[in-house]
This record gives C-alpha cells, structure tokens and sequence, in this order.
C-alpha cells in the first residue's frame, strides 16, 4: 500500500495520505486543538511557579470565604463601603497567614500552603456551623469552656451539621490531586526572601488601609461594639480570631491587675442610678418559698399561640393571665453566647454575661459573688437548692453554685435513669420535676429552689409517644417541632402545680417562671416570618421576637399584665423588694420592675437596645411602637445617644466586675462572704447533710405530713414510669 508523508514542522502535524484520505477541516480541526492546547499550556505554566500555586490557593480561600460570608452569616452589610470591606477583608490576612509558607523551600513550602488551608478551612467550617445556631461567632470563651459543655453541645452541633458545610475543603482536595498527579508541579527553586517579605508588608499595609475605611464607616470599631458580627463584617474572621484572642489576653490580666479602688466608679453609677421599691409591693411575700422555673428556650409568642386551633401552652396561659400573677409582656431576653449560663448569672447575680464565652465557666469557681442563694440564705434564713436534670459540670455548675451559695445541687446523679428516661440534654421534663418532688419535699421551710427544665431544648426531640401535638408547616426542620417540645413543657409544668397545690406548697410560695433565652434563632428568618403572620420580617421584628415570658405568681398577690420594659438583669431586684429584704448597697446593674421611677432601657449583650420609644438595632433606629424606621431629627439623635450611653456604660462597669473580682474588694454591710468549702454535693454526704437540717428545723413538707412521703402524691402521665 503506497502511502504519502507530508510533514509540517512548524506545527508538529503528520498528515497520512492513503486511499483513506484525511478532509482538509478535519486537518484544520486538528491544527486548531494543538493551538489551544500550547496555548493553555504557556497560559497555565505560571501554576508551576511557587507564586503561581500561592496566588491560586489564596484567591480560592478568598472566594470560599466570601461566599460564607454571604450564605451562611448575617453581617447586615449595607451601602457600598460595607458591601466592598466585606467583598475584600479576606484578603489581607490571607496574603499573610499563606505568606509565611512562602519563606520555606521545595516541596515543605507547597504543604505548609495546604496545611495552613486545612487549618483556615477548619476555622471557617466550625464557624459557619456554631453561626447557624447560636448567631454569633466562635470565641476563645466559648472553645476555653468546651470541656464542661463538650457532650451536650456536641449532640447540638452535629444536629446542624449539613453536607454541604464540607463544601470548605473541596479546593483544597482538588489541590492535593493536582501536585500529586503533578497536573501542577512543584516549583523547588529558591524564593528570594525580599519577595516573601515584601508581600508580609503588603498585608499588613493592606490590614491597615482596611481598618482605616471600616473605622471611618464605623468609629471605634474596636473599642465601643459588643458585637462580634461588626468585627468579621468589617475586618474578617481572622482578625476577629485575634481581636478575640487579644481580649481574652486582657481579661486575664484585668483581674490580675484589679485593686479596691476599682470599685468606686462602680459604686458610684449604682448609687446614681439606684430607685425605690414600689411600696404596694415591697415585702408583700416576706417569708415565702421561691420556685424558679427556668422555662428552656421558651419565647413570649407562645404565650396564647395557637396551632391547628390548639393552645400550644394552655396551662402557662392560664398561669400568665391569672389575677395573682405579675406578668411582663416587655420582657426580653439578655443572653449572649452562654445562653442559659448568661440567663442564670443575671437572675442571681443582676450581672451581665459576657460578651464572648460563658462567665460561669470561665470565672464561675475562682470569682465572688453576692448572689440570690447567699442573700436569702444569711438574711431570712433560707434553705436554697438548685435542681437540673443532666451531668453536674455543664456550665461548670458544679463549681459556680458553690460561689453563689447554693447549699444543695441535685443534678443527674440524683436521679434515676433508665431507657427512655432522657432525651437531648437530660432527663425528660415530666420524670424530672416527678423525680424532684422527692428532693422538695425535704427541703426546710423557707427555700429557694430553682428548677432547670430542658425538653425544650434545641434540637427540639420528642419520641412519638411523648408528642400529642401537631407541628408547625414552616418547611422548617428545626422550628417545626418546637412547637411540640413547648407543649411537652406545658405538661410538665401542669402536673408540678398540681402537686404543689396537693402538698400545701402552692399557697406559700412564690412561683417565678421565665424563659431563659430564644427557642428559634434569627437565622431561620423565613420561617419566623410564617410563625408571626408577616410576609417578611426586619431586624425590628428579629429584637421583638427575643421577648421571653417572666411571671411572677404567688397566692393573694396583686396580678395584672404589666408593660414597663425590662430584662433578665432586672429579676432579682424585683424578687429581693417582694421578698422584703434589704437591697440598698447590693453590686446589681438592674432595677426592680415594679419601681415606678426606673430606667426602661433594656441593654442587649451586643450594645444594642430598646426603650418605650426607641430601639437601636446596630446603626439603624427604629419607633419601639410602629417599627417604623427613623430618620433622626438633632434632638433625637441626642437621646438615642444618651441612651447609647448608659447602655455603653452599664456594660462595661458590669464586665469589669466580674473580669477584675472586683467584688472581692466590697462586702455589703450584714454580707459574709461565701465560703465554698462549706458546701460538698456529691450524693451521700448531701442527703445527710439535708436530713440533719430536717431533723432539726423540722419545717420541710415531709415534717408537716408526720414523716410521711408525698411522691405518692404527685401524679403524671408520662408514658415511661407506667
């Protein structure tokens, strides 16, 4: 067979001729595929260069980045300046977190790249998840204190946790293929090290630039916000990451630091700001038992909600409107990322939680207190309990309540446990408060006993046999059932009354019931609208929907609905002027809520806040009544501003009580301080300890009923204990 060669070697083509002859397009065709292909190759030669691979893995983290930034955060970006800082604030930081890989030779400068992504990666993956929770930002608090709430908060996260979260590391697996098939290759020339050092200078130049723009758009940046979104909004996670370092770095030295007379401007602002009891209420309940039901997750909209026509709450309804009960329709909640731990710390101590992480964990054993238990507990002689149905060390409980005073702690290893029994973070609402009758009943006569439920407890399970109530059609897997755990509360909440009605407590005590913090985050917006009828809502609607129930009931009381503004930080003043006890020269930032001349500024964690007329939601003022937006005359910039700064000013005299132990240095008169030692509650030597108080004060119900039990008396028809 004859063939002809035409061979072409500029191109590199062989042409084959035979009486299979090849078309002329068919030739082009090809010339124009080997064009391309030299020529993508001459344009993709610069990723086998160590600034090439650099520039690539920096601009991929830097789109991941902000495409989390955007899907996954809401940091509230508004006008062109904010909408670029949020666009570039990855970048600076990136070029020089990469950068320090650059001053490496060979292969170990590509892995330490890779490795660095992993970590950053990392980083931006536990964020986004924590985010979708909690709608705040991870803080060296938080993580710090991650060992006394690691189980349970691990069952929580690992609840929202979704596949596509892992979305973070795709790039850098795509990454790792391409060196090792060596698509790309590793570039093992040296890399002047002005080079890496000169794009070190240009980060920070960068970080600097930055900084001066967003603290231009936003003065004192760093120095006045209390919320963490404005730190990533207009800096970047990295930098919040160190600006959060840095200030956990100070906290510890505040303490060390702290002397007696940092006491006085603390004084000072309370003496100035402190109001008088209402005289129609003040001691009207001296001598009685305090319960302090601590309602999970529990919001004000499900006070008289309805689903399918069905009350969601029908019993804590009828509770809240009763004529014996003071309840507070402009109640909200105050808590940051300690959540419960910030709900608690308020109602016994009238101090604020922290901006980041939880006081409780971080300063609950080594600082002193001047809380609820230790003042009942040396001024009117009271017996005081705490009551929780999981592990002792959650929020580092254990150690905290021995601060605070709290004689007694019957926390999990109280109770008895059985399959089924718990769900979620502990014990089921109805075996727990059953289970706690048996401890009550032993108490002596007067007690506080705070009660902490948890079925409500996000991420809202139930077991089917348990659920009786229909759910919510949001399309929303995590609201839906919320309903439906609320209604559990409900039940749960029912059967106790009833009990303490059968054993006479209900006639001699003060029933107080709040909810500790919101159920369903701001980051379920769409569903929120569907649950308040709106079509969308604001971030007016979004402050409104942080109300929380607080109820205070007791028999012979002068109920009603009350609707001065207030917060969690405002609880046990109120409580102490029911209680008659003195309350003159106490360290609390709030004020009774039943005082006629009081300050109705509610300060949220973040510095932002509402009053009867205004509420500041980050730079945006709205009319508390209508929600309408405002567009501020001079005169009401002004008060915004006063008000601003009492908000300022009453958190951080709050923080620097607990950062420094300032109450260390000031006792108040008729005060003693808590000795912790006095205090053990592992299980045998506690319930000796309460059978000896029995013994001889002889004033618990089990007493009165002639040494008889009541648990008999207390009834529920929770399908586990049939």
């Amino acid at each position: 067979m004859m063939k002809d060669w035409i061979f072409s070697k500029g191109s590199g083509i062989g042409l084959i001729t035979s009486q299979y002859p090849l078309y002329l397009r068919d030739v082009n065709s090809y010339v124009e595929a080997v064009v391309m292909a030299n020529f993508f190759k001459r344009k993709t030669n610069w990723l086998n260069t160590r600034m090439g691979f650099f520039l690539l893995i920096v601009v991929l983290f830097w789109v991941k980045t902000y495409i989390a930034y955007q899907t996954e955060f809401t940091l509230g970006a508004k006008g062109s300046v904010q909408q670029f800082l949020l666009f570039i604030n990855p970048v600076p930081a990136t070029l020089l977190v990469f950068g320090i890989a650059l001053y490496f030779r060979g292969r170990l400068a590509y892995w330490l790249m890779l490795i660095i992504d992993v970590l950053e990666s990392t980083w931006i993956f536990a964020n986004v998840v924590y985010y979708r929770e909690f709608s705040d930002f991870l803080s060296f608090g938080i993580m710090k204190g991650s060992s006394s709430v690691g189980n349970n908060l691990g069952k929580s996260l690992a609840q929202i946790t979704h596949l596509y979260d892992f979305f973070v590391y795709v790039d850098i697996i795509i990454l790792i293929i391409l060196l090792v098939t060596h698509v790309i290759r590793i570039d093992a020339r040296p890399f002047k090290r002005r080079y890496a050092f000169s794009l070190t200078v240009l980060s920070f130049a960068l970080m600097f630039a930055e900084f001066g723009m967003a603290n231009a758009d936003r003065s004192g940046l760093l120095t006045r916000t209390f919320d963490n979104n404005y730190i990533v909004k207009y800096l970047g996670l990295n930098e919040y990451a160190a600006f959060n370092a840095y200030q956990t770095q100070k906290e510890s030295a505040t303490r060390a630091s702290a002397n007696a007379s940092d006491m006085k401007s603390v004084l000072k602002y309370l003496k100035q700001n402190r109001v008088s009891p209402n005289v129609s209420y003040y001691g009207k309940e001296k001598g009685k038992n305090v319960f302090i039901i601590h309602l999970e997750s529990f919001q004000q909209f499900l006070i008289d909600y309805k689903v399918d026509g069905k009350e969601v709450t029908p019993t804590l309804n009828k509770f809240y409107h009763n004529n014996n009960t003071l309840s507070f329709d402009n109640f909200y909640n105050q808590v940051a990322q300690g959540k419960t731990s910030d709900a608690e710390m308020m109602l016994e101590n009238s101090l604020f939680g922290l901006p980041q992480g939880s006081a409780m964990t971080t300063y609950g054993t080594q600082n002193t207190f001047q809380a609820a238990p230790a003042i009942l507990s040396q001024e009117d002689g009271y017996t005081t309990a705490a009551f929780h149905g999981d592990v002792p060390s959650f929020w580092n409980r254990d150690n905290t309540y021995k601060s605070w005073g709290y004689q007694y702690f019957f926390s999990s290893s109280y109770y008895t446990e059985k399959p089924g029994y718990s769900v979620g973070y502990g014990l089921k609402d109805k075996i727990f408060f059953k289970q706690s009758a048996k401890y009550i009943e032993q108490l002596p006569q007067p007690f506080y006993a705070k009660l902490i439920t948890l079925t409500n407890h996000y991420p809202y399970e139930l077991d089917k046999k348990n659920t009786d109530f229909p759910a919510t059609k949001t399309g929303d897997k995590t609201v839906d059932p919320y309903v439906q755990t609320a209604h559990y509360l409900d039940q749960s909440f029912a059967e106790f009354l009833t009990y303490l009605k059968k054993v006479g407590l209900y006639k001699n005590s003060v029933i107080v019931a709040y909810g500790d913090h919101y159920g369903i985050s701001n980051n379920h917006r769409p569903a929120i609208a569907q649950l308040l009828g709106k079509d969308k809502i604001t971030s007016y609607d979004l402050t409104q929907f942080q109300k929380v129930p607080f109820m205070i009931h007791a028999n012979g009381l002068k109920g009603g609905i009350k609707h001065t503004y207030g917060g969690e930080i405002d609880v046990l003043p109120t409580l102490l002027d029911l209680l008659g006890v003195k309350n003159t020269d106490t360290v609390q930032f709030g004020q009774d809520l039943l005082a006629k001349n009081r300050n109705q500024t509610v300060a949220f964690r973040d510095g932002n806040f509402v009053s009867p007329k205004y509420m500041k939601v980050g730079g945006t003022v709205y009319d508390t009544k209508t929600g309408k937006e405002l567009e501020l005359t001079a005169a009401q910039k002004k008060t915004v501003a006063k008000l601003q700064n009492h908000v300022t000013t009453e958190l951080s005299l709050s923080d620097r009580v607990i950062y420094g132990d300032l109450l260390r240095f000031y006792t108040p008169k008729n005060f003693k301080k808590v000795d912790k030692s006095s205090f053990t509650y592992k299980l045998k030597p506690a319930m000796e300890r309460l059978a000896d108080a029995e013994k001889k004060e002889k004033t618990s119900v089990v007493a009165q009923n002639n040494g008889k039990s009541t648990v008999s008396d207390y009834k529920t028809d929770a399908p586990e204990l049939k």
